[in-house]
């Protein structure tokens, strides 16, 4: 059973940082490409950045320089280190397969890890 759990989202002040996780089990972690969205009740889900199997990274460009997604395939991790936070940014973070596929089942049903910018 693939299971995907997020962590590391707290309240943060304008111009923070926050490293997220998202570990990994029941698939071949390393084989796969992987994706952070965002889900805010105003905006829906969005798709903020994709790496993949060999770490070719994409992002969207609202967050080009200020996020930064890596992976550790020895440990099934999957990390987003976000930078110069903003309101914006207030959203819950999911991690899923591929790149950009908003079609993923594993975006339905979970509650991801929440990211609130406010001072």
């Amino acid at each position: 059973e693939v299971e995907m759990v997020e962590s590391g989202g707290r309240l943060v002040q304008p111009g923070g940082s926050l490293n997220l996780s998202c570990v990994t089990s029941g698939f071949t972690f390393s084989w796969n490409d992987m994706s952070w969205f965002r889900r805010t009740p105003g905006k829906g889900l969005e798709w903020v950045a994709g790496i993949n199997s060999i770490g070719y990274t994409s992002y969207l460009d609202s967050v080009q320089g200020r996020f930064i997604i890596s992976r550790d395939n020895a440990k099934n991790t999957l990390y987003l280190q976000m930078n110069n936070l903003q309101s914006d940014d207030t959203a819950a973070y999911l991690c899923t397969l591929g790149i950009r596929n908003y079609n993923s089942p594993f975006l339905n049903g979970r509650q991801g890890t929440q990211v609130t910018v406010s001072s």
